[in-house]
């Protein structure tokens, strides 16, 4: 169950700097676009197949980027991304967690720091630079790449789609959260119908 409270970004944050983070990105009006789950089962839809392939394709695009767990639902999806670098704390799980220490006080110290994800569309301003343009590198290129190239194939193989035109993010500060993210985005098949996106 996600805690229901409001997250919002670290201040001062820079989203294209070394770190771990988990990602939720909805379709349209959380439209069934990327396929249905019956029984527990994942049916996912020529669309799903695709963004399943692009999103894998990810790290080619963008050398210093790892994917960690990710799941594809009926209308949103989740996903750990990793912006490699050299100022990493090591989690002993083949990701690294950013050092956010100036940032102690943000967010729940105990760890067990889930977002409330009906509030990502409000709270996640695309990174930009002052001239306001996207930075190269950061969250909101890998994840508006990942997003136009899907909608752009969709265009194209005449598919009807749309995805919500943010996405929300939460930077991972530690292995518990860590660890209590993996097992989320492991079990939201089998917890569906408990899902905050769950549409019949």
């Amino acid at each position: 169950m996600i805690p229901n409270r409001k997250h919002i970004r670290l201040r001062g944050y820079d989203y294209s700097s070394p770190g771990l983070y988990f990602i939720t990105i909805c379709t349209s009006d959380r439209i069934g676009f990327l396929g249905k789950i019956e029984n527990t089962t994942w049916f996912p839809s020529v669309i799903g197949k695709q963004a399943e392939i692009f999103w894998n394709e990810i790290p080619g695009h963008f050398a210093n980027v790892e994917l960690g767990n990710y799941v594809i639902m009926p209308n949103h999806m989740h996903g750990i991304i990793e912006i490699a670098g050299a100022t990493h704390v090591g989690t002993g799980h083949g990701l690294s967690l950013p050092n956010t220490s100036a940032d102690a006080n943000v967010g729940t110290p105990h760890g067990v720091s889930l977002p409330n994800l009906s509030h990502y569309d409000i709270n996640v301003p695309p990174e930009q630079n002052k001239f306001g343009k996207t930075i190269p590198g950061s969250l909101s290129a890998i994840i508006g790449q990942f997003k136009s190239t899907l909608t752009r194939w969709c265009n194209i193989n005449q598919h009807a789609f749309r995805w919500q035109r943010r996405f929300y993010d939460h930077v991972i500060r530690n292995d518990v959260e860590l660890e209590r993210i993996k097992n989320y985005i492991v079990n939201n098949v089998k917890n569906w119908e408990d899902d905050k996106f769950y549409m019949r």
